[in-house]
């Protein structure tokens, strides 16, 4: 059992679980990949159903919820039914969430502080939990990549499309999928072994994002991924994993530490391929 003081809001809990996947016990990185992909299910489940429904023994949730730190599972089913009061909000729902909270009709340097004060913890969580090492494998995936095809779309598609923007400044082909009129397959259709991919989604994950991973996994393509967990489902098919965290303000959520990732890793790539 864990010293320090578990978790007591979701998305803590979720980030613990990422930190020690590669060490939990293979029956209890399932409960967690079934905990993290059904959270309402665990909020609201008894130990035999949740139990059943993850294809494990009842005993093994109360290891699972000791191995991080609890004391049973009922204290961890607690911080799930807590998720329920921090789950991501439609943006009507943001809105009036805003306007509860007098910041929809205050001065806009209000709403201003709010998102300038997301974007320096996301930027602070970035700059204290980055992977510098995950950073220069992605790198040299890039660099070593004959065309590096960028695949982020719906709310990750600002990251992708000014990456284009800047690897084609910067002289490095590179193909943007825009998904458009529904020809993400045709636009991913010549991927080769030769190539990379950079793909990037959050939570909730953009279905066709995955699909097109995938199939460019199948390709043989190496795979660059950013997104929020390890249970996410572009970071199996990935070489190179990287995670990020952005932080919300009133359920809206920042891109800024992504953007500085995303960036970092163009300019290094342009950088690397200048190399002798």
């Amino acid at each position: 059992m864990n010293d320090e003081v578990p978790p007591k809001d979701y998305q803590a809990l979720r980030a613990l679980i990422a930190q020690r996947a590669d060490d939990l016990p293979k029956r209890l990185t399932q409960i967690a990949a079934y905990a993290l992909e059904n959270p309402d299910e665990v909020a609201f489940g008894t130990v035999a159903s949740i139990a059943g429904q993850a294809d494990v023994q009842p005993s093994a949730l109360v290891r699972f919820s000791r191995a991080l730190g609890y004391q049973g599972f009922s204290e961890l089913q607690d911080v799930f039914r807590s998720r329920l009061r921090e789950r991501v909000l439609n943006y009507d729902e943001r809105l009036a969430q805003m306007r509860a909270h007098g910041l929809a009709t205050s001065k806009s340097g209000l709403v201003l502080d709010g998102f300038l004060k997301a974007t320096e913890r996301s930027v602070a969580d970035l700059r204290t939990k980055v992977d510098h090492e995950a950073v220069d494998r992605a790198v040299e995936v890039l660099a070593a990549a004959d065309t590096i095809y960028l695949i982020g779309l719906r709310r990750s598609f600002p990251i992708t499309s000014y990456m284009s923007y800047a690897m084609g400044k910067l002289g490095i082909r590179n193909i943007l999928v825009d998904g458009l009129a529904g020809l993400g397959a045709e636009q991913t259709g010549f991927i080769t072994s030769r190539d990379a991919v950079l793909c990037t989604s959050f939570t909730p994950y953009a279905s066709e994002t995955v699909t097109l991973t995938n199939a460019a996994r199948a390709r043989g393509a190496s795979i660059v991924s950013i997104t929020d967990s390890v249970f996410s489902p572009i970071a199996s098919p990935a070489d190179v994993l990287l995670e990020i965290a952005e932080a919300n303000f009133e359920g809206f959520r920042s891109m800024s530490a992504t953007m500085a990732l995303a960036m970092t890793l163009t300019v290094s790539v342009a950088s690397r391929r200048e190399e002798p």
